[in-house]
């Protein structure tokens, strides 16, 4: 089967932004795109992208957002809506700049509110499921003492150091997220109402010892959708379950796949 070209950059949303791509390319089989965390880019997926490709036979796209990885450094500080600003302003320049067709958007914390909001808001026949892994709809007392736990960490201990490795400017990439979300204007953030446009199933995956989210996040999809919604509670797992127990995660999420497939190719009842 034909590949598609693994790495390559894109203009999106008038940046530079950094990609890769696994197994068959857009028109051949599906594509599950990826969209990473507040503080993730393209490598910090590390081998997952590879692992779904072969657990479910469609072609993967990840992206590297503005401030993150090698891409342009963003725009800051970033406004309070920045998430929604991504979903309608950037995401779709990626996904025809790219040729995406037929696809499922996966996203993860941020990048999966990212999903959810593109779902909600731009009307795109293309996009079949969502999978929401520890999405955030509204914010939490809990998540955001985290978020400023890793604030005193950023700037009292080697994680800088750590993040320099994967972005080329970290301090883009941290204070980008960091100072959005802890804002005093951000407590009252809240894009729950997107969730009530979708009309296609999706899965959501969530840690049951989430630090960032509880599962209240979850309830509010199951609550709220009128599509078909599925759920993937990962005992063992925090923020990151797609790294802290793949083999659980990526299996709920290559089943949901094949689900959907068999979904498309049924044939219409008389």
């Amino acid at each position: 089967m034909a590949q598609w070209a693994a790495t390559g950059r894109l203009e999106a949303g008038g940046k530079r932004l950094d990609y890769a791509c696994w197994g068959p390319p857009p028109g051949a089989a599906p594509t599950l795109v990826m969209l990473h965390e507040g503080l993730g880019c393209v490598a910090l997926w590390r081998d997952v992208p590879a692992r779904l490709a072969q657990a479910t036979g469609f072609g993967v796209m990840a992206y590297s957002r503005a401030g993150y990885g090698q891409s342009d450094p963003a725009d800051l500080p970033r406004p309070l809506d920045y998430m929604t600003r991504e979903a309608v302003d950037v995401l779709p320049d990626v996904l025809d700049g790219l040729g995406i067709g037929r696809c499922v958007l996966l996203g993860h914390s941020d990048g999966a509110t990212i999903a959810a909001e593109y779902a909600g808001r731009v009307p795109d026949h293309r996009v079949r499921g969502l999978v929401l892994i520890a999405p955030h709809f509204f914010t939490e007392e809990t998540g955001l003492a985290e978020i400023a736990d890793a604030r005193r960490a950023y700037v009292t201990t080697e994680l800088r150091g750590r993040m320099a490795k994967y972005h080329r400017d970290p301090d883009n990439a941290f204070f980008g997220w960091n100072d959005a979300w802890l804002a005093e204007g951000f407590k009252a953030w809240n894009v729950g109402e997107v969730i009530d446009y979708w009309r296609i199933p999706c899965l959501v995956v969530q840690g049951e010892a989430d630090q960032y989210g509880t599962l209240a996040q979850v309830r509010e999809v199951e609550t709220r959708s009128y599509a078909p919604v599925e759920t993937a509670i990962i005992a063992g797992a925090h923020h990151a379950p797609h790294l802290e127990k793949p083999g659980e995660t990526l299996a709920a999420i290559a089943e949901f796949c094949a689900r959907l497939e068999r979904i498309e190719a049924a044939e219409p009842e008389l």
